[in-house]
Parts: C-alpha cells; structure tokens; sequence
C-alpha cells in the first residue's frame, strides 16, 4: 500500500486502535472499503485547480481545533468547524454534509488522540485521497501524555485542558499552512507567537486562582475524566464517575464510591458538564445528602467543546478562564467572579 505525502502517520496508527483491529488490517479496510456495503461518500478526488490566491478552505472537527488554525491563517483561510458547542465528540458521527465538506476541503485538521474515534474512516479517506489531514497534537511529547488503565494502552485525548500542552499544537498548525501558502509564512508566524503569548497568559491566571483552594479541598469530581490533564498541570486530584469516553457507563458501584470520598473528605461542590447529562452528579449530592453532608454544584465546567458562539466563553481563552475561575471559586479559592480579564459572563 502506497501512503501519500497527505496522510499523518499517526491518523492510520490511531484509525487501526478506534476499530479495535490489528494494525494493517484496520488500516486496509478503511482505505479500501468501496465493495458491497461500504459506506457512500462523496468523490475522493483532490480537488480541482483553483485560484492560487483564493483562501484555503480547512474543515476542523472541534472548536478547540479551528481556534488554533482560524487564529492562524486569519484572512488565507475560511474555517468550518463540524462539532459546534455543546457536541460531545466522543459520540459524535459525520453527517452526510460533513463528509462532503471534508472531501472538498483543501486541508483538513483534527485533535488525534481518538478524540474523533467515530470519524476516523471518514479522515482516513480523505487523507488517501490526497488531502492534507492533520492532527495537531502530533507534537506532543509521548512522555508527556497520559494514559489511564481504563484506556487499554491509549492516550487520555484531553490534552487542551492543559494550556502549556495545547501550546504545542500551535508549531503543527503554523508549519503546516506555511507548506501550504509559503508567501505568508511572516504573518502565519507572527500570528502563532502572539496566540502562543495568550495561551502563556491563561496558563498564569489559572495556576494562580487554583494555587489559591485550601489543601483540603483539592478534588475537582466531575462527570467524566476529561480533566487530568488540568488537574496535573494545576495539582488537583481529579476524579470522573465516567471513564475518559462518555460512552462508558457508570454504575451504582462507581456512584457508591465517589459518595463514599465526598462524605469522608468533606467536599463541597462537585461539578456538572456542558456536554454530559448531569444525572450522575445529581445522584452524588442526593448520596451524599442521605448521609447528612451537603454537596452542592459548584458550576457547569466546559469538557469536549467550549461554549456558544460570539461569547466569550465559546473561545479557548474564554473556556479554560471559565472552568479555572469557576472551580477555584467553588472550592473555596480566590478568583475574580468575572475571571482573567472581566469578561466572563455572569
């Protein structure tokens, strides 16, 4: 099998992992799916000449991800973003209008990590046909990825929750546009460093407000595990009653359990998710209500997508300042109810 200039080394490696094949067998069935039963997808072509000095068009699953690349390219690109506020990813599958606006995009970039678990097919023939499909944690140190028992081997995909991690997907983004539009490498360059400066900023407010909780209050329980990576960074220990995949299940054993530290610790807030039921959590305050201590809701954080469109809060910055202002507020640290810059809303 011949592999094109376009396809990431890493996009056939983690497309094998999501189907849960071996290597080559995985990887060979995605490239080759076209006999009885294959799914319809639009013509995998490489798009036709086009003006030179048009914008590219870049497709990207997460909101997280088109922030990268839009902060960018600026005006040499027009950006759409497939999962919008609210879309948890891990459950997420492309529709007919996403396919077609991956195969006709220019490039293409994805978080990785099996983020995008239930898209991987459709990236993986896009990028064998000749479009540039990316995943901008490429960069990433192994050494500094975690991977958690319940993930069989594989990486916790949450890397934006750390800002200092999310930085580096800044280099993968930036070098590859310049490949692509070579005469703007200055502007693509100076637009990197000055998000590379924002994302440094963020990381100092939110290690500050959470530098703040007491001692004792240092556990960030949530619905999910999609916080490690923030809790690392910021040493919090961090405790989901789902795994890292909310298609996991909890059960009345695990919900048992988390009643059992909230109880035992004296916790005071626990935390609900823009893009996960807050059942189980409710079913922690009432757990731990019928042992006479009092858990309340200390916020709804933002785990797989940032928030609504046009506000603050749908921005990276605006999404992390949210969670890290929010949980040090809760758990009894010091943060400005308006949070980095006065800007969240109330």
């Amino acid at each position: 099998m011949t592999r094109t200039r376009s396809v990431s080394p890493s996009l056939t490696r983690r497309a094998s992992l999501v189907r849960g094949l071996g290597a080559v067998a995985a990887i060979v069935a995605a490239l080759t799916a076209c006999g009885p039963g294959a799914p319809s997808t639009p013509n995998t072509a490489p798009p036709a000449s086009r003006d030179p000095n048009a914008p590219l068009r870049i497709v990207c699953t997460t909101g997280m991800v088109a922030e990268v690349v839009t902060s960018i390219a600026g005006e040499h690109a027009t950006v759409t973003t497939l999962m919008g506020a609210g879309v948890d990813p891990h459950l997420y599958r492309p529709t007919r209008t996403d396919v077609a606006a991956i195969m006709e995009a220019d490039m293409v970039f994805y978080s990785g990590l099996l983020l995008e678990g239930k898209m991987t097919d459709t990236l993986v023939r896009a990028a064998s046909g000749g479009r540039v499909v990316w995943p901008i944690t490429e960069l990433i140190p192994e050494d500094s990825l975690l991977t958690p028992e319940a993930m069989e081997g594989h990486h916790d995909p949450h890397v934006w929750m750390d800002p200092l991690s999310w930085r580096q997907t800044i280099e993968v983004v930036r070098d590859k546009l310049i490949e692509r539009v070579p005469a703007a490498r200055v502007e693509f360059e100076a637009a990197a460093a000055a998000y590379e400066a924002d994302l440094d900023r963020l990381h100092a407010y939110a290690d500050r407000v959470l530098a703040s909780i007491p001692a004792d209050q240092r556990v960030l329980v949530t619905s999910h595990d999609a916080f490690n990576y923030f809790g690392r960074r910021y040493n919090l220990e961090v405790v989901g009653i789902q795994g890292i995949s909310t298609e996991s299940e909890a059960g009345v054993r695990d919900v048992e359990r988390l009643v059992d530290l909230i109880v035992t610790r004296r916790i005071r807030a626990v935390f609900v998710e823009t893009t996960v039921s807050d059942r189980n959590i409710r079913a922690l305050i009432d757990g731990a209500a019928a042992r006479g201590h009092t858990v309340v809701i200390g916020g709804s954080l933002f785990s797989d997508a940032m928030g609504a469109p046009a506000t603050y809060e749908g921005t990276y910055l605006g999404m992390i300042d949210h969670n890290a202002t929010t949980v040090s507020r809760a758990l009894g640290g010091t943060a400005p109810d308006r949070g980095m810059d006065g800007r969240l809303g109330r």
